[in-house]
């Protein structure tokens, strides 16, 4: 079920398309839903600015949980912004 909740907690853990997707079917339901149409022009707004952000590491940075993976991501960073 989708609800405003849930997109929060999507909002919260990073996964921004997926909370912008439920926010965007409660205001389907209900256009009158406020809190639903300030969230998605926020999450847009974020995701115009972050358009050139490398997903792929992200979500490796989002699910990291080893040392090996620490040191890994630690690499990409110095080898990205030297």
């Amino acid at each position: 079920m989708e609800t405003i909740t849930l997109a929060k907690i999507y909002e919260n853990q990073g996964l921004q398309e997926e909370a912008l997707s439920i926010y965007r079917k409660v205001l389907q339901k209900d256009s009158s839903n406020n809190e639903a149409r300030i969230a998605i022009g926020k999450l847009s707004k974020k995701r115009e600015f972050f358009s050139g952000v490398n997903t792929q590491m992200k979500d490796f940075f989002i699910n990291m949980d080893t040392e090996i993976e620490f040191i890994e991501f630690e690499r990409w960073l110095l080898k990205t912004w030297n």
